[in-house]
């Protein structure tokens, strides 16, 4: 049975855009949200931008969302450091998304004796870096990443990202990160908070089931699989979890708005 939805989460690549391009229907959708007035962010791993670049890069698709209904993995882990520390100190391999995010949280960004080691994604994952990072773990920093994915897109093919790095830094320092961004649940009720909204009337949108999905669902959100990203309808029996819904793309949405 449909539960009423009064608010949205959707993922993006792969949901609103793929490779730059916006997926049909989903300037109809974000269109349909804003005159609906309905309240919904629209979330992402990726903490190498800030809100506002990925804003510039969206419209740049054709698509119309506003700095604050976008919520990045950077942003939920500056969150989740101010709620856990407040005022405290980080050392950071990221990017400026990141480091934005917790300075505007007020955190200060050191490599000398930090409280946190905070892995987010770059395209220029350097060794001195990461060596800094696993000398301040063994000396007693908390490790934290932004979010679990291993590798990331590009043009030319499969990039490492934040999830493949702290493997190496777990491998080398026995300490495992907790990562804040999707599939913990944790980032879609950070996002609900943002939105005053609540789980038994909001629904998530995404195109993985291995993360959008199994979060949504453990959050307690009605869940939406778009077929326009990684997850293929003969994929979905793989899983022990199904979603609420599976539908074609986000352009089979703009009616439930």
């Amino acid at each position: 049975m449909t539960r009423e939805i009064r608010s949205w989460l959707t993922d993006m690549d792969g949901v609103l855009v793929h490779e730059g391009t916006a997926l049909p229907g989903a300037a109809d959708f974000v269109r349909a949200l804003r005159d609906a007035g309905r309240p919904f962010l629209v979330l992402t791993n990726n903490s190498i931008f800030t809100p506002r670049d990925l804003h510039a890069r969206l419209a740049s698709s054709g698509l119309d969302v506003p700095e604050d209904a976008i919520w990045t993995s950077a942003l939920a882990t500056a969150q989740f450091l101010d709620d856990q520390v407040p005022g405290g100190s980080a050392y950071t391999i990221g990017e400026a998304g990141l480091t934005t995010a917790l300075w505007e949280v007020g955190y200060t960004l050191t490599d000398t004796d930090p409280d946190y080691v905070v892995l987010g994604e770059t395209r220029t994952y350097s060794f001195e870096a990461i060596t800094k990072a696993i000398r301040l773990i063994k000396g007693g920093a908390r490790f934290i990443a932004t979010n679990p994915d291993v590798t990331g897109p590009s043009a030319e093919g499969d990039l490492p990202a934040t999830g493949a790095v702290a493997a190496m830094i777990t491998a080398a320092t026995g300490r495992k990160p907790y990562f804040v961004g999707k599939p913990n649940p944790m980032m879609f009720r950070s996002a609900l908070n943002r939105i005053d909204a609540h789980s038994e009337t909001t629904a998530m949108v995404g195109d993985r089931m291995d993360t959008d999905i199994v979060a949504g669902i453990e959050a307690g959100l009605q869940t939406f699989l778009v077929l326009t990203g990684s997850t293929r309808a003969a994929d979905i029996e793989r899983f022990p979890f199904r979603p609420s819904h599976v539908v074609d793309s986000i352009a089979d949405l703009v009616s439930c708005v």
